[in-house]
């Protein structure tokens, strides 16, 4: 089957998705400034150990073959290593995405013994003061250990995941060589303004004069560094980074949140993008084939504004969240478009009607006492 093939099957939607994000919780230590699911607090409302497993269950009966696990930080859910486990009995792989915190030497090891595991660490600059005015306080230097734990340990190949600001560009060498020196792999991901990054991206999202220099980069490395097929709107500069160039949502891709409500992509958690419960009569199962949303995107998408635009068998339009929460038409063109059209539309929707994420569970700012 050739590429150009294989992608239009994809575009038709699969029979289960090929790349399935579960966030567990909503709980998390830290409080990233770009956070998709402004994660900070648990809520009450999320699944229980014995749901998950029966959801798990399921993905198993639809020959799921591997799930990303996410939050909030996974870790904090005490049943965390419970449902890391049946998952694996299952013949379910895991990729999970972890701040570190609770890598500890002891933990590393178990999850060393364990197959069918890979590990993604998040770190976003290459030193404290880059890395940590996103992350927060001293996130670098719990990355870093997590790390040193996990390669003490014996666990191999794990991952550094990056999301690319415009602030740490300029490192790219030096994650790589940070990668290297662990024996990891470097995967890099484009900023959404999604979450909390919907209030950050005007300040984060790299310059039109950055995407180039990432493209060209990209271009150097990229067999090399994985980027979970985020930058496919670089296409339009020319050759045609590694990956596929579509935008997966819903018919190759989704989300379970921590509830068990199942979004079309994990970088658009809104109300507008929700297809369903894990809890509805018919489990995920029918949400994934039967839902109206997911129909809708197996659909044949219109160019729209881009129609007349030479470099859109390209780049598609780009990325389907990034539109939406700026505000965007999603037949429009994405708003880091290589050639300024997305830009010339940015902020023509007042801030105060740009949509916002469903549910906000970041922690309350502690109340400074002055005496």
């Amino acid at each position: 089957m050739s590429a150009e093939s294989l992608v239009a099957q994809m575009k038709s939607g699969l029979d289960a998705p090929i790349c399935l994000t579960w966030e567990l919780t909503y709980a998390c230590n830290l409080a990233c400034v770009h956070c998709l699911s402004s994660s900070g607090q648990r809520d009450e409302r999320e699944l229980s150990t014995e749901q998950a497993k029966a959801v798990l269950d399921e993905l198993r009966d639809l020959q799921v073959f591997y799930i990303n696990i996410g939050g909030g930080e996974p870790m904090v859910r005490r049943d965390f290593f419970e449902i890391l486990e049946h998952s694996i009995s299952n013949g379910i792989g895991v990729k999970f995405s972890t701040n570190g915190a609770f890598i500890d030497k002891k933990n590393a090891e178990r999850l060393a013994a364990m197959d069918y595991l890979d590990i993604q660490i998040s770190l976003d600059g290459t030193n404290a003061e880059v890395n940590d005015a996103v992350r927060g306080e001293g996130s670098y230097d719990t990355a870093i250990r997590a790390m040193e734990n996990l390669r003490d340990a014996g666990f191999g190949q794990f991952k550094i995941s990056v999301v690319v600001t415009r602030h740490n560009v300029d490192q790219l060498d030096e994650f790589k060589a940070l990668a290297d020196s662990f024996g990891a792999q470097l995967r890099i991901t484009r900023l959404r303004p999604a979450g909390r990054g919907a209030d950050t991206w005007n300040e984060l999202h790299p310059t039109n004069a950055q995407q180039r220099q990432i493209y060209d980069w990209l271009l150097a490395h990229g067999e090399n560094v994985l980027t979970g097929d985020s930058f496919f709107h670089l296409n339009a500069f020319g050759e045609s980074l590694p990956g596929l160039n579509m935008c997966g949502a819903g018919r190759v891709v989704c989300l379970i949140d921590p509830l068990g409500d199942v979004y079309a992509c994990p970088f658009v958690i809104h109300e507008d993008f929700k297809a369903g419960n894990v809890l509805d009569d018919g489990g995920f199962t029918k949400v994934w084939r039967a839902s109206d949303l997911f129909t809708e995107l197996r659909e044949p998408q219109s160019a729209g504004a881009c129609a007349s635009c030479g470099a859109f068998d390209a780049c598609q339009g780009g990325c389907m969240a990034a539109k939406f929460f700026t505000g965007i038409p999603l037949d429009g063109p994405d708003p880091e478009c290589v050639g300024g059209d997305g830009e010339k539309l940015l902020g023509a929707v007042p801030v105060a009607l740009l949509p916002r994420p469903s549910m906000d569970h970041s922690k309350p700012e502690r109340i400074k006492v002055t005496s």
